[in-house]
Parts: C-alpha cells; structure tokens; sequence
C-alpha cells in the first residue's frame, strides 16, 4: 500500500513538470502570434496601445481551453516515457503494479482539468468574447478615442481639424498646438497655443482643451476684419461624435454559456439555421471536453516505446493525433451548423471511433504480453531514417568511413 502511494506522489511530480511547462508555452506562443496582430489593428484605428493588453486578458480563455488538452496530453506522455526508458515502468510492473493502477494519477488530473476546461468554455470563455467583441467595436467606432498623430492633422468630428508638434505623458501634455473649427453659420475659431491639455467634464460627450499662451482668430460672415486675440489661458469644448450601442451579448453562439445554448436551441420561435449552430456548438464543447477523457489511455500507449528503442516517434504522433481530432470536431461542428447532418452524427461518431481506436492502443500495450501498438511505426521510421541517410552526402560518406 506504501508503494503504491510512493508511485502516486512520484508519478504526480513526472506530470506536473512537464503538463505546466506545455500550458505555458503553449499559451504564450499563441498569445505572441494574436499580440503582434492586434498592435497592428490597434494602430490602424488609431487606438491607446494599452487595449491591446484588455484584448489578450479577454483571448486568455479561449487559448487555455487549448492549450491544457495538449498540455495534459504530453505531462502524462513524458512522465510514462520518462518511467519505460529508465526501465522503472518494467520494477513497478514486477512489483505487482498494474497499468490500471498506474492510471489512477494520470485520471485524476484529467479531471481536475476537464472540470477546468468545461467551466473556461461553457462560462468564463463567452463573456471573455464578448468583451473582446466589445473592444474591437469601440476601436472601429471611436468610443476608446483615437490617438493624436503628432506633426499631422487630425479630424475631431466634422468641423475641427487639430495639429500638434509634440505630445507627451501618453497624449496628455500636448505642445505646439494649432486647432481650427467651423460652425453651420459660416463662423470660424484659428487658435494657436504652446500648450495644451484635455480635461474632462461632467457631461460625457464633451471634453475641454485647455490652451496655454495662444492667439485666437475669430471670423463671421458679419466681421469686416477677423478678430485677433492673445492669451495666457483659453478652454475650447470639444463635441465628441456620439456612438452607436454596443450590441447585446448572446448576438453569436460563441458567446452563449452552454445552458444559454440548450435554452435558445429549444425555443421553437429560434430560426432552424440559428437552431442548428446552436446545437453545433453545444456538441462541440461537450465532444472537446469529453475528449480529455481518453488522453490519458493515448498518452500511456504512446509514450511506451519499443525495447531498446529511444525514438519520440510517440511524442510526434501524440500531437498529431489530438490536433487531427480537433480537426475534424471543428469540420463535423460546420457540417451540424449548415444542416446537413445532425451534430450528435457529425460531432459525437468521430469521438466514438477515437474512442475505439484510443481503447485499443491501451488494450494492446497494457494487457497484451510484449504488445506494441506503435511497434510497426517505428521500425517503418527506422528504415525511412537509413533511407534518406543514405540519399544525403554526408550519410553517404559516414556509410563508408564505416
């Protein structure tokens, strides 16, 4: 009993390295490739650079969702390679350990995780979408307010062009300011200021630019001669354009829970082509998190490799596999969303052939004496390798050093 805790808690530490550094960098490297993305759209909007950083936290969700499967995949793969090439998986064996016993740890972060993943997509993910959703329609609408370009001219609504020489504090301390407005009755203010700074008011459409040591040049259509002024302090009000709503959340089934999902699809006032993403949809999540469940008996077969054998063939199929099957729930959620076939065939058939042939390959491994389920891939590997070695140059001169 003592031994089989020892193995318990030993087995847990193989994981845990491994399964924390996969989410890590699975996350980050995912996050680096949106990151570089959404600068550019950002600055093309002319948007603070700090939403970026409000867009990343609300994509966070979505890129665990993907990353702990993979994650959890490869901390059990690498633990149990780790145990088969050190010979440590043939003692426990000798000692009485079964695999069955062996996967009791394995299973237990499964579905720790798996509860994790249901909670992220279900819940946390469609209102982290919505918010991004959000971000992005405030950016193209103008409500975050655009940047000013220092050194060109920038429109503020439709009758005032502002240009400024230097800006500084994050857009705060502006200096070298020229700023030109127009009214309907032909009336128009030129103003020129060595400083300038925007401040806030009580009403919410509106903003103050107040101006530091300027002149000021009034015009009418009744002026025989344009007014000239100086001064030490002037404040302009700004109009800011007023901004379409947001919508309401739910508008896309991504950002639905999953009980908000089984509620609209039920309604029969739904639309059938909304009814069928919806349910799309809904089967999509559940299959990826029904997924993880077989992750572990993958892992296990794959990461056991021949006797005398050193290849990571296991590890490269590992990703293969989960990425393919991700695949092909993405495709069989588009055919469910188009009506063509139902998503409990499309989505949940699929899953049930992996499941099979997930079964097999622990089958084969665990309680087939010498059973190999990646045996013939190997050795089919093993004479690619020798193959293209011999094709190379320098395979072909270490062939005949030999």
């Amino acid at each position: 009993m003592r031994l089989a805790s020892l193995t318990d808690r030993y087995l847990a530490r193989l994981i845990t390295v491994p399964l924390v550094g996969t989410l890590i960098v699975s996350a980050m490297l995912l996050v680096l490739d949106k990151m570089l993305r959404l600068f550019d759209f950002v600055a093309s909007e002319g948007g603070p650079v700090s939403v970026v950083w409000k867009m990343l936290a609300n994509m966070l969700p979505e890129y665990l969702s993907l990353g702990i499967p993979i994650g959890l995949m490869l901390g059990i793969l690498l633990a149990f390679r780790r145990l088969a090439l050190s010979s440590e998986l043939d003692v426990l064996r000798a000692l009485g350990i079964s695999y069955g016993r062996l996967m009791r740890v394995p299973y237990m972060f499964t579905i720790g995780l798996a509860a994790l993943n249901l909670l992220i997509v279900g819940f946390v993910q469609p209102y982290a979408r919505y918010a991004y959703e959000g971000l992005r329609f405030e950016l193209r609408s103008g409500a975050l307010g655009a940047s000013i370009k220092v050194g060109e001219f920038t429109k503020l609504g439709s009758r005032m062009t502002l240009r400024v020489e230097q800006s500084r504090d994050s857009g705060r301390d502006l200096s070298g300011i020229f700023v030109m407005t127009e009214t309907k009755d032909g009336k128009s203010l030129a103003v020129t200021a060595e400083r300038g700074t925007f401040m806030a008011t009580d009403d919410p459409d509106t903003i103050i630019l107040r101006l530091a040591n300027g002149t000021l040049v009034h015009d009418a259509p009744g002026f025989r001669t344009p007014r000239v002024l100086s001064f030490v302090g002037h404040d302009l009000p700004i109009d800011l354009p007023k901004m379409e709503a947001f919508r309401q959340r739910g508008g896309r089934d991504l950002e639905m829970t999953i009980p908000e999902l089984a509620r609209t699809a039920k309604n029969p006032e739904t639309p059938e082509k909304t009814r069928n993403e919806l349910r799309a949809n809904f089967h999509f999540r559940l299959v990826e998190v029904a997924t993880m469940f077989l992750l572990p008996l993958l892992a296990v077969a794959l990461a056991v490799p021949p006797k005398r054998s050193t290849s990571a063939l296991g590890v490269f199929l590992s990703i293969v596999l989960i990425v393919t099957q991700h695949k092909i729930n993405e495709y069989g959620e588009a055919l469910g969303a188009l009506g063509r076939v139902d998503p409990l065939i499309s989505l949940w058939l699929p899953f049930l052939g992996f499941a099979a042939f997930t079964g097999w390959m622990y089958y084969t491994v665990a309680h087939i004496p010498g059973g190999q389920p990646i045996g013939a891939l190997e050795r089919w590997a093993a004479k690619a390798g020798k193959a293209v070695r011999r094709w190379l140059p320098f395979g072909r001169q270490a062939e005949t050093v030999a």
